[in-house]
């Protein structure tokens, strides 16, 4: 791939959208039509042959197909062209039945569409590795105790599971939202000039359907040329879902701080170290996320921005489309990819978790004793003494418990025993368990949903 998307795309993605892959999705549609309009009689037999056999992708020059298309405004009008030229060679006649009924945006359309076909295995098999990972994460670290953190503060305790736990659901949630997208946006286009097939006459919809089934794509209920939401939905759910990577990188890299030192990216020979200090251990997999999650909201805004199309064909939305879908897909696969990698390779360390829960000194634990005095003294006058409570345990560097012992309205109520288990984490974690079990039961957690296409 070229050097300026070494950090933008994976080379399975690069591979989907190289000048390779465009032009036979390109030639795969004029092929496809050939071939249906020959079984239904509308060209010679011979003129699909000679179209099918005239040229292979490798056959066109990129360079040169990309200056003649400056001209036209598409690339398809260059590209016919030199399919046409190839054919005449083998058959002039054959020449005259090339892109037969077709118009430039029928190509143009279909041929993304196609390789969004090819791309959307890519990101499935991603996503389910990240999906696995997660829950087996989860699993693992189900009663694994962690500080929560709010505003970046210490808050009272977690388990890493549901931290996990909600990361998986986050990305299922947006998994099925992007195969729903994926199921509406691979569809036909083909309408002819204005959308109506006219020039195929009576013929139009037959050869609609047929074409629809040799490329194995649905046929939509009519040409949708300045009708763009299937693909704006694609791009938007792209862009739910690299949020939620980004979230989870963000998250990652937050817990392997030094000072922090809860998890770590795997780690091996080249990877993630620095051009000057030799004992760093970058989080490489979690900035390559936050760098897609970063530039995809531009490029679903750039895609939605021009959505709006004038009439029955436009002058520059849909010009604009490729390089802005392709973009958005390839980085969101690299995200995918990337959090697929730290996830399945993360070392988790639960004893510095624990040492981090016990160096807040209880402070963590203040709600849990306003809880347990509110119900004699009331939410406020609780609340009021943990407050005072707090502040001398943070400056007097001593534990919130031995503070508590020291106060008479804090004794009366509560009794030597109760405070004595007043930071345990394992004794104030709620709902957490039930919670981390919901969210891995959920529908879109479930395997047989994540098959269904």
């Amino acid at each position: 791939m070229p050097l300026i998307e070494s950090l933008a795309t994976t080379p399975a993605l690069a591979e989907v959208f190289s000048d390779d892959s465009v032009l036979a999705a390109m030639l795969q549609f004029e092929v496809a039509l050939a071939r249906v309009q020959a079984r239904l009689g509308i060209v010679p037999q011979r003129a699909a042959d000679a179209i099918a056999s005239a040229v292979t992708p490798k056959d066109f020059d990129p360079t040169q197909l990309s200056q003649q298309a400056l001209n036209n405004g598409t690339l398809s009008i260059p590209f016919v062209k030199e399919l046409t030229a190839r054919v005449r060679i083998k058959d002039v006649n054959a020449a005259g039945c090339v892109h037969w009924g077709a118009t430039s945006q029928d190509l143009a359309d279909t041929a993304l569409v196609l390789l969004l076909k090819r791309a959307k295995p890519v990101l499935d098999r991603d996503l389910d590795r990240l999906a696995l990972a997660l829950r087996q994460l989860s699993e693992t670290q189900k009663e694994t105790v962690m500080l929560g953190r709010t505003l970046l503060q210490a808050a009272p305790p977690i388990t890493f599971g549901l931290k996990a736990a909600g990361w998986l659901a986050a990305v299922e949630r947006c998994h099925a939202r992007l195969r729903a997208s994926f199921r509406d946006a691979l569809v036909l286009q083909f309408g002819g000039a204005s959308g109506t097939l006219a020039a195929l006459g009576s013929r139009g919809m037959e050869i609609a359907r047929g074409l629809g089934d040799e490329l194995e794509l649905d046929l939509p209920d009519a040409p949708w040329h300045a009708q763009r939401d299937r693909l704006a939905a694609l791009v938007s759910h792209c862009g739910v879902l690299a949020g939620s990577l980004g979230k989870m990188a963000r998250d990652i890299s937050l817990l392997m701080q030094v000072e922090i030192g809860e998890v770590s990216e795997p780690s091996r020979e080249g990877r993630g170290g620095s051009s000057t200090m030799p004992h760093k251990q970058n989080p490489v997999g979690c900035a390559v996320t936050l760098a897609a999650a970063s530039r995809i909201p531009g490029l679903v805004a750039s895609y939605l921005s021009a959505m709006v199309q004038e009439h029955e064909r436009a002058v520059g939305g849909w010009q604009s489309e490729w390089r802005t879908l392709a973009d958005v897909v390839q980085a969101t696969g690299l995200a995918a990819a990337c959090m697929s990698e730290v996830t399945e390779g993360m070392t988790v360390n639960a004893a510095r978790m624990r040492a981090n829960v016990d160096a807040t000194r209880g402070a963590i634990f203040a709600e849990k004793a306003m809880m347990l005095l509110a119900p004699a003294l009331g939410r406020d006058a609780a609340h009021r003494i943990l407050e005072e409570a707090s502040r001398r345990s943070i400056s007097q560097q001593r534990h919130l418990a031995e503070v508590l012992v020291e106060i008479p309205e804090v004794t009366r109520h509560l009794d030597a025993n109760v405070l004595s288990k007043l930071e345990m984490p394992e004794d104030y974690l709620g709902s957490a368990e039930a919670f981390r079990q919901r969210l891995l039961a959920s529908p879109a957690s479930s395997t047989s949903d994540n098959k269904k296409d």
